[in-house]
């Protein structure tokens, strides 16, 4: 890997970037560089956010966080959306903290534009009121989402053509921000972004294991939710009821599960299908990667402990200490 270079004084301030696909071996990376460097982990996985869900989004679990600092891990109520803009900004509020610390921070997650919105920044757009949104999600439920997409495409076309009928979430949300702003959400994307924020200096970095290794991986942990517990926290999930469009209700794994819980699927059955959803998700994460993070640095799971030995010799060059 090319690292930035070193400046020695023991003012550096250095953000690592871990991104990459579910069950790629991120979180044990990050783990092993900020225990032996004195590094504060920061979440940006989107389903991580939730409190309710440790065990199916294969959160830390007491044992790592006895090992290193997590910041931004179960931080929100599953019946209350999550946004990229809002973690971007506590994520730099943590980063700045763990510089003023002396330490290194450490964002590790896979979620793409997470990692977009916190290095480049998205679009200010004004928060749409709670009514308009409610009025709206009742229309999706009552008209269904083709309808509403033909009444985006009239609205704001160039962001209907970028969306398939199906996608109701973005659909909605192209029709809040229409509604609220009077302004089409694709215009409020066109607008210049503010200045990128400054992260001090950065190592950028894709988890890619191969493909065989990545889908052993994922069944290996699908199977240790379960002996984890994983019905249990399902379970309580839905005793809350929840509205199923909220994005904590999507969480990968979660239908399935529920499911089986309902009758209709064996667990043999529901594992094979959240399997399937996994390896779904990864794909679409492998993608925005290729085409988002292609000049990041890619690393399979045998680079990994290079990596570790080359970012230690950076820390130390650039005068932070190392942990013994």
């Amino acid at each position: 890997m090319s690292v930035p270079p070193a400046v020695p004084g023991p003012a550096t301030r250095l953000t690592i970037l871990i991104a990459g696909p579910t069950g790629g071996g991120k979180s044990s990376l990050a783990l092993a560089l900020a225990e032996r460097l004195g590094g504060r982990i920061i979440n940006a996985d989107s389903a991580q956010v939730y409190e309710q869900l440790a065990i199916l989004t294969a959160r830390p679990g007491a044992a790592d966080l006895a090992r290193a600092d997590h910041r931004l891990y179960g931080y929100l109520p599953v019946g209350e959306p999550g946004s990229a803009a809002r973690w971007a900004v506590l994520a730099r509020r943590e980063i700045d903290a763990a510089h003023r610390a002396g330490m290194v921070a450490m964002v590790v997650g896979g979620t793409g534009l997470y990692f977009q919105a916190l290095v480049q920044g998205l679009a200010e757009i004004p928060d749409v009121p709670a009514r308009l949104r409610s009025a709206l999600a009742a229309r999706l439920a009552a008209e269904g989402a083709p309808a509403l997409h033909a009444e985006l495409a009239r609205r704001d076309p160039l962001l209907a053509a970028r969306l398939k009928p199906g996608d109701s979430q973005r659909i909605l949300r192209g029709l809040e921000v229409a509604e609220a702003t009077a302004r089409p959400l694709s215009a409020w994307q066109a607008d210049p972004l503010p200045p990128p924020p400054d992260l001090g200096r950065l190592v950028r970095l894709v988890v890619a294991p191969d493909r065989e290794c990545l889908l052993r991986r994922q069944r290996l942990r699908l199977e240790a939710m379960i002996a984890g517990g994983v019905l249990d926290e399902v379970r309580a999930v839905l005793r809350l009821d929840l509205d199923p469009r909220l994005p904590a209700m999507k969480a990968i794994g979660l239908r399935p599960l529920a499911a089986h819980l309902g009758g209709a699927v064996t667990l043999a059955e529901a594992l094979d299908l959240a399997e399937i959803e996994t390896r779904q998700y990864a794909k679409r994460q492998m993608t925005w990667a290729r085409q988002r993070m292609a000049d990041w640095e890619w690393m399979s799971a045998q680079q990994m402990e290079r990596c570790r030995c080359e970012i230690e010799n950076l820390i130390q060059k650039s005068g932070l200490t190392t942990q013994e």
